[in-house]
């Protein structure tokens, strides 16, 4: 988790966002991320093809969540170097990118009192400088493991994907108090499923693989932020 404010939390009720796609409208960071390290040649067709591979040997499925599991492009490759550059991407790339739509929204619940919690199973790094930029409380984004300062190509359990994300906001609930009935959640694919499910108030923001559909079935609200 990264704590972008470290003053106490008191309110009860708290706006959950997912961040690609949502608060950041289009391609996935972590995607932009590869082709960013491949422009400046610190990944190539190596950690590519190590990562198509992986996926292969776990097709069946037919979900690229094996690739949210594992980091292979950066396994091997020491965090002091990859740390600082993810953070200038961020800068460069990310920041810029923020829907003036969301922030609109962020504005609207922190002028309401409410927590502003960013839940997001891209790298942690990759992210920080956008919580912080956007002033979230609170920021659950995937960890990488180390092993004498490498990556590993791991990531630390628990995931914030999927039942990842509600692990994590039930943690969060206990130990905020928060009443999830009054809470705001908001996200754009079936790997916010959980994280929408448990709050009182969802939207689906800019719906991908399926979640318009899933929306008007759950008789959720659906929105768009370019």
């Amino acid at each position: 988790m990264i704590r972008t404010d470290q003053r106490g939390l008191s309110s009860s009720i708290a706006a959950f966002f997912d961040v690609d796609n949502t608060i950041l409208p289009g391609e996935a960071s972590e995607v932009q991320f590869f082709r960013w390290l491949w422009r400046r040649g610190i990944v190539g067709w190596p950690e590519a093809r190590d990562s198509a591979s992986w996926l292969m040997r776990h097709f069946p499925s037919l979900s690229l969540h094996p690739l949210r599991e594992r980091k292979l492009y950066l396994a091997g490759k020491p965090s002091q170097v990859i740390q600082p550059l993810g953070e200038e991407f961020c800068r460069e790339e990310l920041c810029p990118r923020v829907s003036p739509a969301a922030m609109r929204m962020l504005d609207e619940h922190r002028h309401a009192g409410h927590a502003i919690i960013f839940v997001t199973g891209s790298i942690d790094f990759l992210i920080a400088p956008v919580a912080d930029a956007l002033r979230a409380d609170r920021c659950f984004a995937s960890r990488l493991e180390q092993q004498n300062g490498l990556y590993t190509g791991f990531l630390v359990s628990p995931l914030p994907y999927g039942e990842g994300k509600r692990r994590l906001i039930d943690q969060l609930t206990h130990e905020l108090t928060l009443d999830l009935s009054q809470c705001y959640a908001y996200g754009d694919s079936p790997g916010d499923l959980d994280l929408l499910r448990a709050v009182g108030h969802p939207t689906v923001v800019n719906p991908i693989r399926g979640m318009a559909s899933i929306a008007r079935r759950e008789n959720w609200p659906v929105v768009k932020w370019p």
